[in-house]
């Protein structure tokens, strides 16, 4: 059974549990784009707790993308599942 293109809304929010761990930087890449062509500046990114393996394939995207302003883990008592990135046009 082969799987077309997963949509998601381009809300702000991107949660990578509906995403295979190898395909997650270039889903945040895309992503970004896509918040970038509707205005959105501010990017939440859900990648879990566990091992931490998600969350730093996501820093290193952020580190080397030329959109990102900054990013920090969210400080939500859910925080460290989540990154907060401010992004330029």
């Amino acid at each position: 059974m082969e799987c077309g293109p997963v949509r998601i809304p381009i809300d702000g929010t991107l949660d990578l549990h509906a995403f295979a761990p190898v395909d997650a930087a270039s889903v945040v890449e895309e992503y970004i784009r896509a918040c970038l062509e509707k205005g959105i500046l501010e990017v939440r990114i859900i990648h879990g707790k566990g091992k931490g393996m998600l969350r730093r394939t996501v820093h290193a995207v952020l580190e080397k993308h030329p959109k990102v302003v900054d990013f920090r883990l969210d400080t939500d008592p859910s925080g460290w599942g989540a990154t907060i990135v401010r992004l330029h046009d």
